[in-house]
C-alpha cells in the first residue's frame, strides 16, 4: 500500500543561555523589534524578521526562541540576537548551548480516519468532537523509545508535538501508522 503520508517541521522550540545579564530596558529603549511590558511578564518579546523567529530574553540571559523550522535557521537566530545585543554594547563571548524543548510537525498518515473508531480503540486518546474537532493522542512507546502527542484530524493531516529531533519525529509517525493499522483490524 502506498500512501501519501508525509511530515515536516513547523517549529522548533529551543532554549540557551547567553551567561551575560541582560538590561532589558535598554534593549527596549533602543530596538525597534521588541516588545517589554515588566508588569505583565518579566522577559522581552524580539521578533527577527529573517528567519522569521521570537525571541524570550530574559535579564538573566536566558533565551527561549520559537518559530524556527530548521536549526539552521535556530543558529541565525541566536546570532541576531546576539548582534542585537552588540547594538546595545553587550559582548557575548560564548557560543550559547542550544537545548531543544520541543519539535511541531505536521503532515498526513495519507488515509482517512475514523475518529470515534480511533477514540474508543486506541489508549491514551481523547476526542470530544464538541469541544475540538481532532482527536489527541499521547503516544508513549517505550520499546520504541518515542514520546509524541499527536492530533489526528480526520481527513489523515496530522500534527506532532513533543519530540526533541526530527529523529524522533519520524520514528513518532512510524509508530502513529503502526497502531492505527493494528486498531483498524481489530
Amino acid at each position: 500500500m502506498t500512501t501519501d503520508r508525509d511530515i515536516e517541521v513547523v517549529n522548533i522550540v529551543v532554549s540557551t543561555s547567553l551567561e551575560h545579564d541582560v538590561p532589558l530596558e535598554k534593549m527596549a529603549a533602543t530596538l525597534s523589534n521588541t516588545e517589554y511590558n515588566p508588569e505583565q511578564f518579566p522577559g522581552l518579546v524580539l521578533r527577527i524578521k529573517e528567519p522569521k523567529t521570537s525571541a524570550l530574553i530574559f535579564s538573566s540571559g536566558k533565551v527561549v526562541c520559537t518559530g524556527a523550522k530548521t536549526m539552521d535557521e535556530v543558529d541565525a537566530s541566536i546570532k541576531k540576537i546576539i548582534k542585537s545585543l552588540e547594538k546595545i554594547g553587550i559582548k557575548i563571548t560564548i557560543t550559547p548551548e542550544i537545548n531543544i524543548q520541543n519539535i511541531v510537525a505536521s503532515g498526513s498518515v495519507g488515509m482517512d480516519l475514523n475518529l470515534n473508531t480511533l477514540a474508543m480503540k486506541l489508549r491514551n486518546a481523547e476526542y470530544e468532537p464538541e469541544q475540538f474537532p481532532g482527536l489527541v493522542y499521547k503516544l508513549t512507546d517505550s520499546a520504541a523509545d518515542v514520546k509524541a502527542t499527536f492530533l489526528l484530524f480526520s481527513n489523515g493531516k496530522v500534527v506532532c508535538t513533543g519530540t526533541k529531533s526530527e529523529e524522533e519525529v519520524h520514528r513518532a509517525l512510524e509508530k502513529l501508522i503502526e497502531n492505527l493499522k493494528k486498531v483498524g483490524k481489530k
